[in-house]
């Protein structure tokens, strides 16, 4: 039997959870391991990454282990994201970066937690969100190549006959 901890709010497994008892995130909350906490709240704790995309990235994670941001209760997924803010503006008047990428995973480590990194121009994290954005937005543009009309004209503009 699944743990329920280990269930998504529809009742599927998560792939790869593994238990609360074997997560680092879990571990650090309880004591078992070091963590560089920056803040917290009665529901949510804020620590440095210790592989960060930048100086001064920040993990915030409900203190429950919940792996998905969405199976997280009201009262928890108000909690992290008040206290990401708080910990956004404190990197903002601290570091002074452009601002503060967020983003949440749940997957490789199986415990909610959303990134806090700052960020500035041509960094590489922002230089990895403007790929991905420009893929985003190319996808249209390549799939309009394969429209019967586009593929006529280059037909007509290639062929030798």
């Amino acid at each position: 039997m699944v743990d329920p901890a280990h269930r998504r709010s529809d009742g599927l497994e998560v792939e790869g959870a593994g238990s609360p008892r074997s997560c680092v995130f879990c571990d650090i909350l309880a004591g078992k391991e070091p963590g560089f906490i920056v803040h917290e709240n009665e529901l949510a704790v804020a620590l440095l990454d210790i592989n960060p995309l930048a100086r001064g990235h920040c993990l915030v994670l409900p203190r429950r282990h919940v792996p998905w941001w969405h199976d997280m209760s009201a009262e928890e997924t108000a909690a992290v994201f008040q206290l990401a803010r708080e910990v956004a503006e404190r990197i903002m008047a601290s570091l002074k970066p452009e601002f503060v990428a967020m983003y949440v995973r749940g997957r490789r480590i199986p415990h909610t937690h959303v990134f806090l990194v700052p960020t500035n121009q041509g960094e590489p994290f922002d230089r990895h969100f403007n790929a991905l954005e420009g893929f985003q937005e190319a996808a249209q543009s390549l799939a309009s190549l394969g429209n019967p009309e586009q593929l006529d004209l280059v037909w007509q503009q290639l062929k030798i006959l």
